[in-house]
């Protein structure tokens, strides 16, 4: 049984159809890339399966449980976590403060353990550790997505949603970030990676979707995507990449 399964979703944003009845799956463990320009539907299906959209048909499953119909904060108690595109760091919070707010679906957390919480997402993100009491605004876009994952970690998530976290980065904060995904990873985290960098995205996945316009136009293992013509020509500027 996979940890996530969209089966024929259809999502509208009003009278927009914005998914077409895609499917798809996430095992247990493993990376999975939505590949997709923008307006392909990639941000509309993490926000399908967090709850911030309802799907019109079909179904999100997480875990065997039917998810569709469930509020945002249910789904987050249930095991994922939604890191959306832009970071939407909170600018009057300090960083230890949007850090501990990643945690706000664990109420009988101690203070003791919120702390080596904390202090686990430091060892993961140690530049962030002389940044504690600095406010979220005053950190650059590299340090504020690494903030961004620190807080959606902070969650415990079974699965952790990431949309778009290179937009906006110098090349080497991309590999930065990328990096931490693949540690994320060998950590137990499940990750649903929506990204416009392909090479990045597949160097770091076990499968990916290719989404246009609001369908699923192809999917395989990174290698196989890395491979396929029609995916190199689209995405990867007509070159074979190398996995990292």
């Amino acid at each position: 049984m996979p940890l996530l399964e969209l089966r024929d979703v259809v999502s509208h944003y009003g009278n927009v159809e914005a998914l077409h009845g895609i499917s798809l799956r996430v095992e247990e463990g493993e990376v999975v890339a939505l590949l997709g320009s923008n307006g392909a539907g990639k941000s509309t299906t993490l926000k399908t399966i967090s709850g911030l959209l309802h799907p019109s048909r079909g179904t999100v499953t997480f875990d065997g449980k039917d998810v569709s119909t469930q509020k945002p904060e249910t789904i987050v108690r249930l095991g994922v976590a939604h890191v959306p595109e832009g970071r939407r760091i909170f600018p009057g919070l300090t960083v230890i403060e949007n850090m501990q707010l990643g945690s706000s679906n664990r109420p009988g957390l101690s203070a003791a353990e919120r702390q080596a919480d904390v202090e686990s997402m430091f060892d993961i993100f140690p530049d962030l550790r002389k940044f504690t009491n600095a406010l979220g605004w005053t950190l650059s876009g590299g340090q504020q997505q690494m903030l961004a994952l620190a807080r959606g970690l902070m969650a415990k998530p079974r699965l952790l949603l990431l949309d778009e976290p290179s937009l906006g980065l110098a090349p080497l904060i991309v590999q930065q970030v990328f990096r931490v995904v693949a540690d994320i990873r060998k950590r137990g985290t499940t990750v649903l990676l929506v990204e416009q960098n392909a090479h990045m995205a597949l160097s770091v996945a076990d499968r990916g979707y290719v989404l246009e316009t609001g369908s699923i136009m192809t999917e395989g293992n990174a290698t196989a995507l890395l491979d396929n013509e029609e995916v190199r020509a689209a995405y990867l500027g007509g070159r074979r990449a190398h996995r990292a």
